[in-house]
């Protein structure tokens, strides 16, 4: 487990690192190779309930990685604002820890591609959406990471605004 934050007035409430991951679009997700060494890869998501999807292809090197370590992280970036005038950075992130697994039943698969389709084309006909799962069903590869450790932090100028006090 993840020590308690340092900076603990930064920590973002667990209902917001939901709601961050929820509207975002974009991690990182990160594996370690046998010998300890971190692999870290960009992927778009789905965040729901406690879970993340990723689809990819069928093989490569993150799913090689995931077999033989199925923990994982994913780190979502929401805000970086660079504050020349302070010497700051305005940000907010959330990082999921959790495992890591490949999603086998067809159903569930097309379930999830599904909604990975409305997430990223929500303006898209469903007859599109359905040629594409249907395009693509054999050759997508879907993997979920079960959540078991949820952290977010925010520049202390957020977090201040957050919980309404004035600025130094």
């Amino acid at each position: 487990m993840i020590p308690v934050m340092r900076r603990g007035r930064q920590a973002l409430p667990q209902a917001v690192c939901e709601e961050i991951l929820t509207r975002s679009t974009a991690g990182v997700l990160a594996l370690a190779d046998a010998d300890g060494f971190p692999y870290t890869v960009p992927l778009s998501y789905l965040y729901q309930e406690g879970k993340i999807w990723f689809h990819c292809a069928r093989a490569g090197y993150k799913l090689d990685l995931m077999r033989q370590n199925p923990r994982a992280s994913f780190c979502v970036i929401e805000q970086d604002q660079v504050v020349p005038e302070e010497y700051t950075t305005y940000y907010r992130s959330v990082v999921a820890r959790g495992t890591l697994r490949e999603v086998t039943d067809p159903a569930a698969k097309e379930d999830i591609a599904r909604r990975l389709g409305q997430k990223y084309a929500p303006a898209q006909p469903e007859e599109a959406l359905e040629a594409e799962l249907r395009q693509y069903r054999d050759a997508v590869c879907i993997l979920e990471l079960t959540v078991e450790q949820l952290t977010g932090k925010e520049g202390s100028q957020l977090a201040r605004q957050r919980r309404g006090e004035a600025q130094l």
